[in-house]
C-alpha cells in the first residue's frame, strides 16, 4: 500500500457521504458547502483530503466552483458558472451534448464507460498504423508537404467507388469527397444545404452532436420517432408538410442511439415519399464496417439521386486517424469539395494515403469480419446481461455496437448517471438523445462491449437493489417491449 492510499480512500469517504447527501435533496442546488478549512476542522479532516473530495465531487458534475466563492451544488441542469459562459448563444445551446462527448473522453483507471461510442481499443489493435507508415513515405513523399487535392487523395477514393459497389451504390472518384470523420461530413453538409431559420428533419432519438450543430447552425430541427424498423414514416409526411422542410438526417443501419437497422420495405417507402417531396436524405453510415453488405441502405435505392452518403472508419480503425467520406451526386460533391476547400485547404493527405494502405491489404476484411464477430457475441452476451436486470431493451439485433435499455424502478436516467459515475461507471442517458434535453426519460445508451464489466453489473445491481429496497433476481426472461414513444 502507498502512504497516499489512506487519504484517497478517506477522500473516496468523504466525497460519497457528501454526494449522498445531494441525491437525497438534504444539500439542494445553489446551496453553498462549507470552506476547504472549516469542513476540515469541523470533521476532523486534513485540508489535502477535503480538497481531494470536492475535486472528486466536481468531476462527478455534483458541484461546482465559483471563483472566490467557494464550492456550490449542482443538479445535471443546473447552470454552472464557467470562463466561456460569454461564448456565443448558438455554443452554449449545445452544451449538454458536450458534457457527454467530455464524459466519453475520460479514460481513469478502474472505469466503466458503457456510454462509450467506440468498440474497446483491444478489438481494433490488429490494424497496427505504425506498418503502414513506411510504405507511404517510400513513394510520393514530397506531396506530404503540400495541401492535397480538394476531393481528396485519389487511389483512397478509388477504392471507396469499389467499397461502395459492394453496398449496391454507384459512384465515380468525381462523386467522393474526403473529410475528417463524419461529423466533418455532417458539418460540410449543414454548411451546405442549411440556412439560419431553416426546419431539418432528425430522428429522435437520435445523434445528439448533429443536434447541436443544426442549432448552431441556426437551424429548427423536428423530430421524427424511431421505430423499430426505421424512422415513423406517416409522422415525417405530416412534419414535411407542416414545416415544409427539405432535408432529411438519418440513419438507416445500426442506428444510433436504438441500434435498430431500417426494414427494405420502409426504406421502399422512405425514397418514395423523398421523391414526392423533393426531400434531400442524408445517410449517415458511420457504423457500416459493423453490419453486413446487405443491410438495406437508402444510398443504394436511390442510387444517389437526391441522397447523400455518409462514411467513415474512425470506429472501425482508428478515431485518431480522422478520415470519413461523403458521396453525392457531381453537382454537390462539387460544391462539398469547394466548402471543404475554403475552410481547410484540403484533407490530411498523410492520414488518407495511410487509410488507403489499409484497404488496400487483406488483412483490412479479416480484420472486419473479426470485429463482427466480436459485436455479435458481445450483443448476444449484453442482451443476456440486461435479462438478469428484468430490462426491457427496444429491440434485440443480432449484432449492434449499442443497445437502448431501461430498468426497473428507474425513471429518469440522468439521476441514474449522476449515482454511477459516483462508483466510476459512465452512462449515456437518454434525455441526451432527444431534442429537449430536459424531458425526463428512462432510457439510456450502452455499449454492448462493455455490459459484461464486472464493475458495471455490480454497481448497477445495487444501484437496483436501494431503489427497489429488494434484491434483483437473478436472472428473467421476457419479451423485449418498444417504449410507450413507439407504439
Amino acid at each position: 500500500m502507498t502512504p497516499t492510499s489512506p487519504s484517497i480512500s478517506l477522500a473516496e469517504k468523504v466525497a460519497t457521504d457528501i454526494g449522498r447527501q445531494i441525491l437525497a435533496g438534504v444539500l439542494k442546488p445553489g446551496d453553498k458547502l462549507p470552506s476547504l478549512r472549516e469542513y476540515a476542522r469541523l470533521n476532523g479532516y486534513s485540508k489535502n483530503t477535503v480538497i481531494a473530495a470536492f475535486d472528486l465531487l466536481s468531476e462527478r458534475a455534483m458541484v461546482h466552483a465559483q471563483h472566490g466563492k467557494g464550492f456550490f451544488v449542482r443538479g445535471m441542469d443546473t447552470h454552472v458558472e464557467r470562463e466561456d459562459d460569454d461564448e456565443p448563444a448558438g455554443y452554449n445551446r449545445a452544451i449538454d451534448t458536450i458534457w457527454l462527448m467530455r464524459q466519453q473522453a475520460l479514460r481513469e483507471p478502474g472505469s466503466s464507460n458503457l456510454g462509450e461510442g467506440f468498440p474497446p481499443v483491444e478489438w481494433l489493435m490488429d490494424m497496427r498504423l505504425d506498418r503502414f507508415h513506411r510504405q507511404i513515405t517510400r513513394s510520393g513523399v514530397g506531396t506530404l508537404f503540400r495541401y492535397g487535392n480538394r476531393y481528396g487523395y485519389l487511389p483512397l477514393r478509388q477504392h471507396l467507388v469499389r467499397r461502395l459497389a459492394g453496398y449496391g451504390i454507384d459512384v465515380g472518384p468525381r462523386q467522393l469527397v474526403t473529410t475528417f470523420g463524419a461529423n466533418h461530413a455532417l458539418d460540410l453538409v449543414t454548411r451546405c444545404h442549411v440556412q439560419p431559420g431553416d426546419s431539418v428533419l432528425v430522428e429522435e432519438p437520435g445523434y445528439y452532436p448533429l443536434f447541436g450543430k443544426l442549432r448552431m447552425q441556426g437551424a429548427i430541427p423536428i423530430p421524427i420517432p424511431r421505430l423499430l424498423d426505421g424512422p415513423d414514416l406517416a409522422a415525417l409526411e405530416v412534419a414535411i408538410q407542416q414545416s415544409k422542410a427539405r432535408v432529411f438526417f438519418m440513419q438507416a443501419a445500426g442506428h444510433n442511439p436504438t441500434g435498430t437497422d431500417i426494414s427494405e420495405a420502409v426504406a421502399q417507402r422512405l425514397v418514395q415519399l423523398a421523391q414526392k417531396y423533393d426531400l434531400l436524405i442524408v445517410e449517415n453510415d458511420s457504423l457500416a464496417d459493423f453490419k453486413a453488405s446487405s443491410t438495406p441502405r437508402i444510398s443504394a435505392l436511390t442510387q444517389l439521386k437526391n441522397t447523400i452518403y455518409i462514411g467513415s472508419f474512425s470506429k472501425s480503425i482508428s478515431a485518431a486517424l480522422r478520415v470519413g467520406f461523403i458521396a453525392a451526386e457531381s453537382a454537390r460533391a462539387e460544391e462539398l469539395a469547394d466548402v471543404k476547400m475554403l475552410l481547410h485547404f484540403g484533407g490530411s493527405e498523410y492520414a488518407e494515403r495511410v487509410l488507403e494502405a489499409i484497404l488496400r491489404e487483406g488483412n483490412f476484411l479479416r480484420h472486419i469480419k473479426r470485429l463482427q464477430d466480436r459485436l455479435r457475441m458481445a450483443t448476444q452476451t449484453g442482451l443476456e446481461t440486461l435479462r438478469q436486470f428484468d430490462a426491457t431493451v427496444y429491440a434485440a439485433p443480432e449484432q449492434s455496437l449499442y443497445l437502448w435499455a431501461r430498468f426497473p424502478g428507474v425513471t429518469d436516467t440522468r439521476l441514474l448517471t449522476v449515482r454511477m459515475l459516483a462508483r466510476g461507471v459512465v452512462l449515456a442517458p437518454g434525455a441526451f438523445f432527444n431534442l429537449n434535453t430536459e424531458r425526463i426519460s428512462p432510457w439510456t445508451r450502452l455499449n454492448v462491449a462493455y455490459l459484461g464489466d464486472p464493475l458495471f453489473i455490480s454497481s448497477l445491481r445495487q444501484e437496483l437493489d436501494q431503489a427497489s429496497g429488494q434484491v434483483i433476481p437473478q436472472l428473467r426472461s421476457g419479451l423485449f417491449t418498444p417504449p410507450e414513444w413507439a407504439t
